[in-house]
């Protein structure tokens, strides 16, 4: 029962965020919404930045484990490419708000913050990602290439966030394999 009251919390939590913004969601309002007590949150969580990491670990966890479906479903450079295509719907999501981790770490500018510390590593994780399907496929640079890569769809993601949704993922996709192809991968 506890863990089912917790995830509740942090579903809410997370869906709050997400659209109102991390400081300007207050906790009396994740309570009202989640109809769960103040007392139990604060069995769960000892403040609002360890449920604000709880929702981003949650996320976190959401996005690697989609990630990870693409390389093992995928050769390296299609799985690369359905990367593009798996952003594509997340910003054609009718909820679509931007991405909850630069919103985190727009919100919490200093570096050293454990909530930016959150933000800065799932974006590690991203260029992890791109690394470990460019060097299955052996090109020059694999480092560079994961870092280009990766702006692509970070400019994507912040355009869509800006702009609303159209083809930016898309574009960013038809650039990606641009450089794949520079690359002769």
């Amino acid at each position: 029962m506890a863990s089912s009251k917790r995830e509740q919390l942090i579903q809410t939590a997370q869906e709050l965020f997400y659209r109102v913004g991390y400081h300007a969601t207050g906790i009396d309002r994740i309570l009202a919404e989640s109809g769960v007590a103040k007392m139990t949150l604060y069995k769960h969580f000892r403040s609002k930045d360890e449920l604000i990491l709880a929702v981003l670990a949650a996320r976190q966890q959401e996005l690697l484990d989609q990630l990870q479906a693409l390389r093992q479903a995928l050769p390296p450079r299609q799985a690369l490419l359905a990367t593009f295509d798996g952003l594509h719907g997340l910003i054609h999501q009718a909820d679509f708000c931007g991405c909850s981790f630069i919103n985190a770490a727009a919100e919490f500018q200093d570096r050293e913050h454990p909530i930016h510390r959150q933000a800065a590593a799932v974006k590690a994780a991203c260029a992890a990602h791109f690394l470990e399907l460019l060097e299955g496929l052996g090109p020059a640079q694999p480092q560079l290439l994961a870092n280009q890569l990766q702006f692509l769809l970070e400019g994507a993601l912040s355009m869509a966030h800006l702009q609303g949704p159209a083809n930016q993922a898309l574009e960013a996709r038809a650039a990606a394999e641009l450089l794949l192809n520079g690359a002769s991968v």
